[in-house]
């Protein structure tokens, strides 16, 4: 029994530790984000030849030449800490256009067939992801692709699991990708009953809590999993009715361990 308790607590100890570390890799890496969006610096000088002369020009992207920051989108993407408690971070610019309009699928609630993770531009996207939620690529469940119409909501819910079963392959949620594809809708908020202490309107209701609008190309990433290994609470969260136009978006859940 004893020897049981401390392999419990050793490996409790080894994910917490390890979400520790990775949440302040990750604060690093968001501040290198918002210094690349809020400073020209991200507009540098590029050398180019002409002639034989060496000329200056600005207005160029820094990542001219750079395939990793072009996959990564740094300089466009604007991060913004909503909360600390549920941990959530809205990505503005998350997706480009190109990322935007896709016919991979075209139905409502469906998701991502395994042979369509090898598209070049759900590569891109689950890199992205990867990196800047700290969480390794192969973790990540397939993207799911929902379609919200009039009148239709999500009535808040956590997203970890409470039983069992769904923990075998790949261990407990850790966090949330939830990526807005649509534009012009009215309603639909994201609503985050437990984070923060004002109002917000909840698909034209007032409600205590925080509600994120659904703008087009924007990602919410937020945590199910506290940097103490277990489950958060106030991570619950649900999708707020929507009063006018379709609202899409695209979700990745990201494990504890490999998914396959």
């Amino acid at each position: 029994m004893a020897s049981a308790m401390r392999m419990v607590f050793g490996l409790l100890t080894f994910v917490t530790v390890g979400m520790i570390i990775g949440a302040l890799f990750q604060l690093a890496f968001i501040r290198r984000l918002e210094d690349s969006y809020e400073f020209p610096s991200f507009r540098r000088l590029h050398e180019t030849r002409n002639s034989g002369n060496l000329q200056l020009s600005r207005g160029m992207p820094y990542w001219v030449g750079d395939k990793e920051a072009e996959t990564l989108r740094i300089g466009y993407v604007k991060p913004e800490i909503i909360s600390w408690s549920p941990r959530i971070i809205l990505l503005h610019n998350f997706l480009s256009t190109d990322g935007i309009k896709s016919n991979v699928r075209t139905s409502s609630g469906m998701f991502l067939a395994p042979e369509e993770r090898k598209y070049a531009m759900i590569q891109a996207i689950e890199k992205r992801i990867s990196v800047y939620s700290q969480v390794p690529v192969e973790n990540g469940e397939l993207i799911q692709v929902l379609r919200y119409e009039t009148n239709q909501f999500y009535r808040p819910h956590h997203d970890y699991f409470s039983d069992t079963f769904n923990l075998k392959r790949g261990g407990q949620r850790v966090a949330t990708m939830l990526m807005y594809l649509s534009d012009n809708v009215e309603g639909g908020e994201t609503y985050f009953p437990m984070a923060g202490s004002s109002e917000c309107s909840c698909g034209g209701r007032m409600m205590k809590g925080m509600c994120v609008k659904p703008n087009k190309g924007d990602a919410l990433l937020f945590w199910s999993m506290g940097l103490d290994g277990q489950s958060d609470t106030s991570s619950i969260h649900g999708g707020c009715e929507v009063l006018s136009g379709e609202k899409w978006s695209a979700t990745k859940w990201m494990r504890q361990r490999a998914t396959s």
